[in-house]
């Protein structure tokens, strides 16, 4: 009798729901403060360097051939690079780090389903007929490095928008903490996936607001995901006594950052120039209470579906510093950019998800992200994608972050049927 193939299918794969939810346990307890239950994995912190260990485990535990690049992407494989033919990769997945005090599920989720469609591919045989790859873009967020989108931009070749010496909101560069996590600042190049080797990329996430949980359906297909600007501005003024110094001739760093916080409001809730307009982060120095602040480091974070409306919110918002800086006595810099512009998803794709969703009779709907994703970066390179599943109460990047057990394992099951009709359908 012959013996079947190593590439032979000896099953149709399926989602393995127990294994998926005990993965998404395990992963959300890393990180997880005792008092708040919120978690906190900072994109190269320690705790992210936990999760990132977690995922080599489990990946090499399953008998798959998990890889870190130059950048601290974690790509997770079949098998090992050069061992098959070279084809076209169907890449899945999200990230690992997380806001401060954030949920269990948001990037995390869709990087444990993405593990999860290959092993079920590779358990069943079918990963001869293509590859089927899971990614954890390292530092989506930026939350401790400034540097959001870090591991997608170095895959997608965004090199240039990355800076030469990353640092953290302290100056603290970014070399160390990347080399514990596997990476090499000076060879990010190496991290660079040429367009022909990607068939298309998946992403599937939590929604991050409440949009599926009210209209009753179970599965999102994004048309679309906003673009993001994230300015580091440093206001320096002059230090002085709270008691003594007066009032006129003050060079009060913090009174300057009030305004330019009111002014990043404006711009969306006023001026409507975008969409949302935030200030989420102010570091004061010397942050005492009977001293005049001398320095203040912000960060605001502007974000549209429209290109040209964040064109003119930044520049508003850059000539609205200058302003406040000249009336204030103050200066005010411009210390780093990041930009993701809005990207529309591929249609193809899109139909592909709306048949996944066809075949196991649930309920779905196109919408919008509201939110940035790796998603919008890997889309320089390749047809993406990305499928949302409900959040209960429509809230995300807080302790309360939820979705339902059935619908995380739902998820991961129509992740795994698109990831096979891409690999058949030409969305290039």
């Amino acid at each position: 009798m012959s013996q079947p193939t190593a590439h032979r299918r000896m099953a149709p794969p399926a989602v393995n729901g127990e294994r998926l939810l005990r993965r998404v346990e395990e992963l959300g307890n890393i990180g997880r403060d005792a008092a708040t239950g919120g978690i906190t994995r900072e994109g190269f912190s320690r705790a992210d360097r936990e999760a990132r260990a977690y995922l080599l485990e489990e990946s090499r535990s399953a008998g798959l051939a998990p890889s870190v690049d130059a950048a601290g992407n974690i790509t997770i494989r079949p098998r090992p690079t050069g061992t098959e033919p070279e084809r076209p990769a169907v890449l899945m997945g999200s990230h690992l780090d997380t806001v401060v005090n954030g949920g269990r599920l948001d990037g995390a989720y869709g990087v444990l389903a993405a593990l999860e469609v290959v092993q079920a591919c590779a358990e069943s045989g079918i990963d001869g007929e293509f590859e089927p790859v899971a990614v954890a873009f390292a530092n989506e967020e930026g939350a401790l490095f400034p540097q959001p989108f870090f591991g997608s931009s170095a895959l997608a070749g965004r090199l240039a928008d990355l800076p030469l010496e990353p640092c953290d909101h302290e100056g603290h560069s970014l070399r160390g903490p990347l080399a514990l996590a596997g990476g090499d600042l000076d060879a990010l190049g190496s991290a660079v996936w040429p367009a022909e080797s990607l068939a298309a990329y998946l992403e599937l996430h939590v929604e991050q607001g409440p949009v599926l949980e009210q209209a009753g359906n179970r599965i999102g297909i994004v048309d679309g995901i906003t673009g993001r600007t994230v300015i580091t501005a440093e206001i320096r003024g002059t230090a002085g006594h709270a008691g003594t110094t007066p009032m006129p001739g003050r060079r009060d760093a913090l009174a300057a950052a009030s305004r330019a916080v009111l002014a990043v409001e404006r711009i969306a809730s006023a001026s409507k120039l975008c969409r949302v307009a935030t200030v989420g982060r102010l570091d004061i120095h010397p942050n005492s209470p009977n001293t005049i602040a001398d320095t203040v480091r912000f960060t605001a974070d502007l974000r549209d579906t429209s290109a040209p409306r964040m064109e003119e919110a930044e520049a508003t918002l850059r000539q609205d510093l200058q302003d406040i800086a000249r009336q204030t006595g103050t200066d005010i810099q411009i210390v780093a950019r990041t930009y993701s512009g809005p990207v529309s998803t591929s249609s193809k794709l899109r139909g592909l998800i709306e048949q996944s969703c066809l075949e196991l009779e649930i309920p779905f709907q196109s919408l919008p992200s509201g939110a940035g994703h790796d998603a919008q970066v890997v889309a320089d390179i390749t047809p993406t994608a990305m499928i949302f599943v409900p959040s209960i109460g429509g809230v995300s990047h807080v302790p309360q972050e939820d979705t339902s057990s059935a619908d995380l394992v739902l998820g991961a099951e129509v992740l795994l049927r698109t990831a096979l009709k891409a690999a058949h359908f030409r969305v290039h």
